[in-house]
């Protein structure tokens, strides 16, 4: 039964209420935010401050491109590390990239890059041109994710050949580029993609998943130049993940009227040469 005075509506949660209503705004004339005055077809930016897992806030940036029909997420974390999140709907595929600063007192590079990608499967996150219509009022607001999704762990047990890797996705040449030895995907994911026509000249083989489990992880491996198996975390800190859809009693279908937002955190395990490679997994 709906509440009284608010026929058409569906029941939500008040916290839920404050990020629909600000955030999705059906637009009316010349689109606000940073994307406002770009040419047709030029994709749509949106910055939101987050709060992150640990209770920090930082600055999201979410652009979508619906000519190109792709969504991506850029945050930059308190440790300097930035993060990235392109979804590729037209060939399934999601790309996720850091950017870890290194320790140079270490002896540590400037920088390491990773990419990790993986199948993109459609209900994850909302579509593009959806997300081109996001709109917000209140630029200041923190946004925090109204649903925390599990930990998702994931071994990545091939390689990406980078000079081939746009024939898997015409964005990872662009995302991945200062990750070009350094590009992960997993055997299942391969296989879906085979019997979409992606070449095989794509993806390299590392050692099998069977060898790997012989391996110590790099945060208990002794000598540097050994090799080992390495994990890195990282996290979506907010993202839409669903539309919601309303009913009135002057519409004879649902409509879309706001967003639900998600938090997801990743593990993925995956083979590095030498144990140098993964400094930052120095604990076990």
């Amino acid at each position: 039964m709906r509440p009284p005075g608010r026929r058409g509506v569906p029941p939500a949660p008040p916290a839920l209420l404050l990020l629909l209503l600000p955030l999705l705004v059906p637009p009316l004339g010349v689109p606000r935010g940073v994307g406002a005055g770009t040419g047709a077809g030029a994709p749509a930016e949106l910055r939101v401050r987050v709060r992150l897992p640990d209770g920090q806030v930082t600055e999201e940036s979410l652009q979508a491109d619906s000519d190109a029909d792709s969504i991506s997420l850029e945050l930059r974390k308190p440790d300097g590390t930035l993060v990235s999140f392109t979804a590729d709907f037209r060939k399934d595929v999601k790309i996720f990239r850091a950017l870890i600063l290194g320790e140079l007192e270490k002896g540590q590079s400037q920088f390491q890059a990773l990419c990790f990608v993986t199948r993109l499967h459609h209900n994850e996150i909302i579509p593009s041109e959806a997300m081109a219509k996001l709109r917000q009022k209140n630029p200041r607001a923190v946004r925090q994710a109204e649903e925390v999704r599990g930990l998702e762990h994931l071994h990545m047990d091939v390689a990406v050949n980078f000079s081939q890797g746009g024939l898997l996705s015409p964005h990872l040449r662009n995302v991945c580029a200062e990750a070009a030895d350094a590009i992960y995907t997993r055997q299942e994911d391969v296989r879906f993609w085979l019997e979409q026509g992606v070449d095989s000249s794509v993806f390299e083989a590392l050692p099998k998943a069977s060898e790997q489990t012989w391996l110590p992880r790099c945060g208990q491996a002794g000598d540097r130049g050994k090799p080992c198996v390495c994990r890195y975390g990282l996290s979506l800190a907010w993202y839409p993940c669903m539309l919601k859809y309303c009913h009135s009693r002057d519409r004879p279908a649902p409509y879309k009227c706001g967003i639900r937002s998600c938090q997801k955190s990743y593990s993925f395990d995956f083979y590095v040469p030498q144990r140098q490679l993964c400094l930052w997994d120095e604990d076990p």
